[in-house]
């Protein structure tokens, strides 16, 4: 999600001066949290498509007769050169009883795609571990796409068909201890690196399965980050970093894709490392750096449909957990009521997200959630508690 930064701005809605003065603002070069990290230039991983329907054949047969005559469980057990090793020799007695005219480094990309197939997600593991890519998108076996530095753009990336796709999803949601069939053709899931996938099959998915991978940011932008790639200014900056210190109640509204998780993110920077944190997701995104966090994550129903723990038993939950700050990942239904009571009765400078294209759309948002729980309150009553209790929106706009 690093890349969507490099062309948006992030505006502050009528920020209120707290009850108490707030603590002068220290400048950005003067925060610590806002050291500039010189990260080591990152050269994307080639993507190396299948090009020939023979091929793309050879390659599947040649992964059955793999599984049939491997001991998978011990090769998982070999360190990774003499694994790569063992395959390259049958890759190539392979290739030669099927005549397959393969120079030396088509050789090697082909033993690539094949450990690819054994160990990995198949063609889209080349992507997995690109690190420019920030979202992976699967419309059928035919067609995938990528987005780059905030730009979707086509790959020539594909599987042999459906079923090959299909497999690659069973995979994956194996691995995660979750299903996906016609009887349950939607999948929300969290991967094993955190990256977060929604996958949808048919009948949902008139022309195939469709899949959407959202990469887990292994290396965070802080503020000084986004200043320096221009998402945001250096006064804003300074604005934002003084109202987390004193402890000021926010919510970061933006649209989809627009960098909300990476701000907060950025913000939890200046919450004092005295405080315990309770973090509320329903895919545990957030990587707070303070030692006292206590993280918690929402879980969907089981096969009967039994099992299911929503947001608001969460955050009910965390008012008894004693925290100092509630933050919560998305707010998007009727857990918006006892998110702002939170923040109504001693948890100032909780944080929470919330989908909307601006401030004002925030607050109409939030709302409607509230109206959600069915209580008997009035219009004015729900302002007058979300009043009480935001008092910074920052809106995040994508541009690119």
């Amino acid at each position: 999600m690093l890349g969507r930064f490099t062309s948006r701005r992030a505006a502050v809605s009528e920020p209120v001066a707290p009850s108490e003065p707030a603590p002068e603002a220290l400048p950005v070069e003067a925060a610590p949290a806002l050291a500039v990290v010189e990260l080591p230039a990152e050269v994307a991983a080639p993507v190396n498509p299948l090009l020939t329907d023979k091929l793309l054949d050879a390659k599947v047969r040649l992964h059955r007769r793999l599984i049939e005559e491997l001991n998978l469980s011990v090769l998982e057990k070999m360190p990774d050169d003499e694994v790569r090793k063992h395959v390259h020799v049958l890759v190539q007695q392979y290739t030669l009883a099927e005549r397959l005219a393969l120079n030396a480094q088509e050789l090697e990309d082909f033993v690539a795609e094949i450990l690819d197939e054994m160990t990995g997600l198949g063609p889209i593991e080349p992507l997995l571990k690109d690190p420019m890519v920030n979202d992976i998108l699967i419309n059928g076996h035919e067609q995938v796409y990528v987005e780059r530095a905030g730009v979707l753009e086509p790959t020539l990336v594909r599987f042999k068909d459906e079923a090959h796709l299909l497999r690659i999803v069973n995979k994956i949601v194996s691995a995660v201890g979750r299903r996906v069939d016609e009887s349950q053709p939607l999948c929300d899931a969290r991967l094993l690196d955190g990256s977060r996938i929604n996958i949808a099959v048919r009948p949902i998915a008139v022309d195939g399965p469709l899949v959407s991978i959202r990469k887990f940011s292994k290396k965070p932008y802080n503020l000084r980050k986004l200043v320096d790639v221009g998402a945001i200014r250096s006064q804003m900056a300074e604005l934002l970093a003084a109202a987390v210190k004193a402890r000021v109640t926010l919510i970061i509204s933006g649209g989809t894709g627009s960098g909300k998780t990476t701000m907060l993110n950025a913000l939890s920077a200046f919450i004092s490392e005295k405080e315990r944190l309770v973090t509320i997701e329903d895919a545990a995104e957030l990587q707070l750096q303070q030692p006292h966090v206590g993280r918690m994550e929402t879980r969907p129903p089981n096969i009967e449909g039994k099992g299911e723990i929503r947001q608001r038993e969460l955050v009910k939950n965390a008012l008894r957990m004693r925290p100092d700050r509630i933050i919560l990942g998305e707010c998007r239904g009727e857990e918006a009521f006892d998110m702002l009571q939170a923040m109504n009765t001693g948890h100032e400078g909780s944080m929470a997200t919330v989908h909307a294209n601006t401030p004002r759309d925030a607050i109409s948002r939030l709302e409607q959630m509230i109206g959600m729980t069915g209580m008997p309150m009035t219009v004015a009553s729900i302002r007058s508690q979300i009043a009480a209790a935001i008092r910074v929106i920052v809106q995040l706009q994508r541009l690119s």
